[in-house]
């Protein structure tokens, strides 16, 4: 039997036949946390693992589940950047919308992190682009602070 941290190592590393097998035998696993507080999409998602997150998905794993900070899988691909992965957690339905404990969006990372292909899907798939973070600040405030300057025209064209 692999342990749980055997299992997170797995989601960590990318082995895709390792989760399967684990999942075959405790699929309850799916949606379990590591010592963190991330659940296994959470953590697939941030390594950028699509397939893997294509089977959790698959296996039931809760899209919206959120971490110790009160972040969801798509919080954590729109600051890393990962289109793929977003396309797939919004297909899903994930909320575009979810409010971390620090008060940002999914959009205001993108914008944040000048990822404007993320932050056009969030945007075509009904994303706040009033919503503000605990310092007030929207995700066009965030893209004019990052002189993102593509970002910024982007979101201008969706006010």
């Amino acid at each position: 039997m692999v342990s749980k941290a055997d299992f997170f190592k797995d989601i960590r590393n990318g082995n895709l036949e390792g989760v399967q097998a684990v999942l075959k035998h405790s699929p309850e696993w799916v949606n379990s946390t590591d010592e963190r507080g991330s659940t296994p999409l959470l953590l697939t998602t941030y390594y950028g693992h699509l397939e893997i997150a294509k089977y959790l998905l698959e296996s039931g794993a809760e899209v919206d589940a959120k971490d110790g900070s009160g972040n969801t899988a798509l919080m954590g691909v729109c600051f890393k950047g990962y289109e793929e992965i977003a396309s797939l957690l919004v297909k899903a339905g994930a909320n575009v919308n979810h409010v971390n404990s620090m008060g940002a969006t999914c959009l205001i990372y993108a914008a944040t992190f000048n990822k404007i292909g993320i932050a056009k899907n969030l945007l075509e798939h009904g994303a706040d682009i009033k919503a503000t973070d605990a310092r007030g600040n929207s995700a066009l405030d965030n893209a004019r602070m990052q002189e993102a300057q593509e970002m910024v025209e982007l979101l201008e064209h969706y006010m």
